[in-house]
């Protein structure tokens, strides 16, 4: 199965060294062209570890389990990797510039690049959507021009969000999470901040996709 087909949710409760999660790492890293971007940077803490691919657009979040606490500042060979389960997945998108845009002062690179496979296949738990004449789709296939309208329209209302208004002129982007899928979607872009961003929200692209176990109402 290659990375554009995988339903992302199914990567959840692997293992670090898991065939389904290596597959997936190697796919990531032909589609962009650099066979060392499956190795990452991890950062080790008693209650969680993070395994970073900057150039993958890919953070993963694994969560010790059997009572293993990791020490902080393991390295990746040193990690029990059959006391540690995937417990949430962050996918990076970094939209081009606008045309004719003046590049940003002081502005520095990205750390992460744009997440390599598109779409990004999510399965949905059953229900209405924006339109509730109409079920949910199974699943929704997010490309990196998804917009928080199109989110909206098939998903339909989030369970929580926020953003869109900070100390700095509005400065947080805004949020959406659909609970019961296990989703959180930041926005980017000038669209999603300020006082007026839930109006102009709808077309901002999303920045950040977080998948998580869903959580019951």
């Amino acid at each position: 199965m290659d990375a554009t087909s995988l339903d992302i949710k199914q990567l959840l409760g692997q293992h670090p060294s898991s065939p389904a999660l290596v597959v997936h790492l190697n796919n990531l890293a032909s589609l962009a062209a650099d066979p060392q971007a499956t190795r990452p940077e991890v950062k080790s803490y008693p209650d969680v570890v993070y395994f970073n691919y900057y150039s993958l657009g890919l953070s993963l979040l694994f969560k010790p389990i059997n009572m293993y606490k990791p020490r902080t500042n393991l390295t990746r060979d040193d990690l029990k990797d059959a006391n540690l389960v995937l417990d949430g997945i962050d996918i990076y998108n970094v939209p081009p510039p606008k045309p004719n845009a003046a590049p940003a002062k002081n502005a520095s690179k990205p750390a992460y690049a744009t997440y390599p496979a598109s779409p990004i296949v999510l399965s949905l738990a059953p229900g209405p959507s924006a339109d509730e004449s109409k079920p949910r789709p199974m699943k929704f296939e997010i490309t990196m021009n998804t917009t928080g309208k199109d989110f909206v329209q098939v998903m339909g209302e989030p369970d929580r969000k926020g953003g869109g208004a900070g100390p700095s002129s509005g400065s947080i982007g805004i949020w959406c999470e659909w609970t019961r899928d296990g989703v959180m979607v930041e926005f980017g872009g000038e669209e999603s901040r300020g006082p007026k961003a839930w109006e102009t929200g709808k077309d901002a692209l999303w920045k950040v996709l977080s998948v998580f176990p869903p959580k019951e109402d």
